[in-house]
């Protein structure tokens, strides 16, 4: 198993990528906080697995966050590995008509949400002798599209940020990446499409996509396991895409 007796934090792991990546990473031995602002499905998926424990989290909450890091070090003993999952957009429209309270929200889940889990979790890692941050961007990064363009800047943050902070945090052996989804099988695949989830909508958007279909919570969550895992000890400021060839 090649995250045992890891120790694992996954913000927004009540659901989609999320869960996905908790869950792969609980077959693959790791202790885990599942991280969420909704209770009832955060509960039911640190229930469901063999060593985790539920906080609720709003990760644009100082306070929340570090709870959240301290319930790692006191549950298990200290953090190997944050994953800054927890995200959000606006929906797809034209970008003059997306409100400030939709911008504010945005960048405080995408943007500080990092910068939070920066702040008290880095302390956390640096405990340990090392570390890994995981960040997970988007392809909307890379390739962005109209329709989404506080939300794109917000991913290219995000990929800024990795980069910046795997250099930074190098001495410190704590390694700095992400991962690049294309658009995927979430609960936010209306909004990032513009409208209803119809077959035709869909078809709009996997056709930009070489290898014909969107993203899955286990594409996520095999990268993430390998990026986190000693098989990757050598890999930092990497953001990789997991797209089906949208960003070539």
């Amino acid at each position: 198993m090649r995250l045992k007796d890891k120790v694992a934090i996954v913000t927004g792991a009540a659901s989609g990528f999320g869960e996905g990546i908790a869950r792969t990473f609980a077959d693959e031995g790791a202790s885990l906080i599942v991280a969420d602002i909704s209770e009832q499905s955060g509960e039911e998926v640190a229930a469901s697995l063999p060593k985790a424990i539920f906080v609720r989290c709003d990760v644009t909450r100082s306070e929340d966050v570090k709870a959240m890091v301290a319930a790692a070090e006191e549950s298990y003993g200290g953090l190997d590995i944050l994953v800054n999952n927890a995200g959000t957009t606006h929906k797809n429209k034209p970008l003059l008509e997306v409100g400030e309270d939709e911008f504010d929200k945005v960048y405080a889940t995408n943007v500080k949400s990092i910068y939070l889990g920066a702040i008290h979790g880095i302390p956390a890692l640096r405990r340990r002798g090392g570390g890994m941050v995981l960040n997970i961007a988007s392809t909307a990064g890379v390739r962005p599209r109209p329709g989404l363009t506080w939300y794109n800047g917000t991913k290219g943050a995000a990929i800024t940020l990795t980069k910046s902070m795997a250099v930074e945090l190098a001495p410190d052996k704590i390694r700095v990446c992400a991962i690049n989804p294309v658009i995927g099988e979430t609960a936010l695949l209306s909004s990032f499409m513009g409208g209803p989830d119809t077959p035709e909508l869909r078809e709009q958007f996997i056709s930009g996509i070489p290898l014909g279909r969107m993203s899955r919570p286990d594409d996520i969550a095999r990268a993430a396991v390998f990026l986190c895992s000693d098989d990757a000890e050598f890999i930092t400021g990497v953001c990789m895409e997991v797209d089906g060839g949208r960003c070539i």
